[in-house]
């Protein structure tokens, strides 16, 4: 592929063909996904330009508000998976991807792996400068880039603020200068940046063995993968890992919450982000509930409310009311 800057738009096109186009469009150029307006689809916007450094892709997303998701369904279909570094330009984003959560505002930064499923939400128009970088390639200059999924780096100060401002230099650069030619070599660069930016936060966590960190991995994916089942119990995982449930606490134990109250949170958490989601409006909460792996309701509504300070149907009125 070429070097030239594309640039697509959903400008121009029919209402209703607009959210079909968009979400080809990025997965396309990025992953397959999918976005859901939080306003009018018909009247849902997005704009994307794209160009190559090296082995690299480097893309400006912008769009109105919704939540874009990047499913299990989505990933059997894709090609080969990529690191994602997500700079933040305007706006602010909830990026999620397992367990975790960053939010990120100007210049802040995160990492996603499009192996895994994850979520990125803004309730206001929202532009992102998206890095695409090749796992083997990033996995050569930094160990474990798992454990730091979804954490938000700040974009304002020591390494990392010298990534962002950078990558963001780059960009206005290249498009300004729609002939600027980047070799291969400046990829390479970029990479060792990457690395250099997380190098702070690795070696900070140093204590921990590599194979500690990837048995806690393995045991947040399978949670993830198996969320919605509600047989899943820290004993059924331990079984599932042929690993004892005493071990499979102390693999979990610097998460800072037990295995079952982490099961907890992520299932509050999924069915959270339904009940706020428009599109499923026709669902009802214990529906919802039900699917995410409660099945207790009465369970769910005492859970829930303790954690969210509201009840499934007062948080779901106060996330759809209309903004004024």
């Amino acid at each position: 592929m070429g070097q030239q800057m594309e640039e697509f738009s959903t400008a121009g096109l029919a209402p209703r063909q607009r959210l079909e186009y968009w979400n080809a469009l990025a997965g396309d150029a990025l992953t397959e996904l999918v976005a859901d307006p939080l306003l009018d689809a018909l009247a849902f916007c997005g704009r994307l330009m794209h160009t190559q450094v090296g082995q690299l892709r480097l893309a400006e997303v912008c769009s109105d508000p919704a939540i874009v998701r990047h499913s299990r369904e989505h990933i059997s279909r894709a090609r080969e998976p990529k690191f994602f570094l997500c700079v933040q330009l305007d706006g602010v984003s909830v990026n999620r991807q397992q367990g975790r959560e960053a939010v990120l505002q100007y210049g802040d930064f995160t990492l996603f792996d499009s192996g895994h499923p994850y979520e990125v939400s803004f309730v206001e128009p929202n532009r992102m400068l998206v890095l695409c970088m090749p796992q083997a390639e990033l996995r050569r200059r930094m160990a474990n880039p798992e454990a730091v999924l979804a954490l938000a780096m700040p974009g304002s100060r020591d390494v990392s603020g010298l990534l962002s401002s950078f990558l963001c230099n780059l960009w206005r650069a290249r498009c300004g200068e729609r002939d600027l030619v980047l070799g291969p070599r400046f990829g390479e660069a970029i990479l060792d940046l990457v690395a250099s930016a997380y190098a702070p936060v690795t070696q900070a966590s140093a204590h921990l063995s590599s194979l500690s960190i990837m048995r806690r991995e393995r045991v947040r994916s399978l949670i993830e993968s198996e969320l919605h089942d509600p047989q899943l119990t820290p004993s059924r995982l331990a079984q599932r890992l042929r690993i004892s449930p005493r071990y499979l606490h102390q693999v979990f134990n610097d998460e800072g919450e037990t295995v079952a109250r982490y099961i907890l949170r992520r299932r509050l958490e999924e069915c959270a982000r339904a009940l706020e989601d428009p599109a499923q409006q026709g669902r009802t909460a214990i529906d919802i509930a039900f699917r995410n792996g409660f099945n207790d309701a009465s369970h769910f509504g005492r859970a829930f409310r303790k954690h969210f300070g509201a009840t499934p149907s007062e948080y779901r009125r106060g996330r759809l009311a209309p903004r004024g």
